[in-house]
């Protein structure tokens, strides 16, 4: 995932968090770092700093962490909930790296964030979806926390 192929789109400081969250999360998957060490490493060096002549958006930094934390502490919980929602021969070991850290992101904030309105999560998921793809893996990521949206937030509510 090179920095230079990511389309960032202008956002305010939570749609940076989901962004830099999402890269978090597949740096530590791919590096087996701590959750704890990539926040640090993202905090101090990568959200609201100049890398290699481009500004990145400063990002609201406890949205950030807690996204990074809570996906890591319910990371089982929160991969029921997709291949719940997976169709026919979908696996959780089928999907691309990059769109099931998206996806558990979205729905780690809604389990954990109702104070987030569902259409923001999913709205903003889907963004950092087509931040990274062109072909039809934002509309995947559509579905799925579509899906997954109905069934959490009808049971929480």
């Amino acid at each position: 995932m090179a920095e230079d192929t990511v389309k960032v789109k202008k956002g305010g400081a939570r749609s940076a968090a989901r962004l830099g969250a999402v890269q978090a999360l597949y740096q530590m998957h791919l590096s087996g770092e701590t959750a704890a060490l990539v926040i640090h490493e993202f905090l101090q060096h990568r959200l609201g700093q100049e890398i290699e002549g481009a500004q990145y958006t400063d990002a609201d930094r406890e949205f950030f962490a807690d996204i990074v934390q809570g996906v890591t502490a319910r990371l089982d919980e929160i991969n029921g909930h997709i291949s719940d929602w997976l169709s026919g021969e979908w696996t959780l070991e089928r999907l691309e790296l990059l769109v099931l850290i998206i996806l558990r992101a979205g729905i780690y904030e809604l389990i954990a964030r109702p104070d987030v309105p569902t259409k923001v999560i999913i709205d903003e998921y889907v963004d950092v979806a087509h931040a990274f793809f062109e072909d039809t893996k934002p509309s995947f990521v559509n579905g799925v926390l579509d899906k997954v949206a109905q069934h959490i937030r009808m049971v929480s509510s």
